[in-house]
C-alpha cells in the first residue's frame, strides 16, 4: 500500500465529485416511479394483486 502524501494545489483542482449525489438521485427517482406505478394500480384497477420483495402481498377488487 502506498505511503499517504499531501496533495498540491493542482491534484486538489482535479478532484471532481458528485458521484454519490447522482446515484441517490436516480435511485430516488425510481422508486417514486415504482411508488406511482403501485398507487396507479390500486386507484385504476377494479381487481389485482401486488406482490413486493420481502413478502408484501396487496389484493383488492372481487
Amino acid at each position: 500500500m502506498e505511503e499517504l502524501r499531501v496533495l498540491s494545489d493542482e491534484e486538489c483542482k482535479e478532484i471532481k465529485g458528485g458521484e454519490a449525489i447522482t446515484l441517490t438521485g436516480v435511485m430516488a427517482i425510481l422508486a417514486i416511479a415504482i411508488v406511482a406505478v403501485i398507487c396507479y394500480r390500486f386507484f385504476v384497477s377494479a381487481k389485482g394483486d401486488v406482490t413486493l420483495p420481502g413478502g408484501f402481498v396487496f389484493k383488492w377488487g372481487k
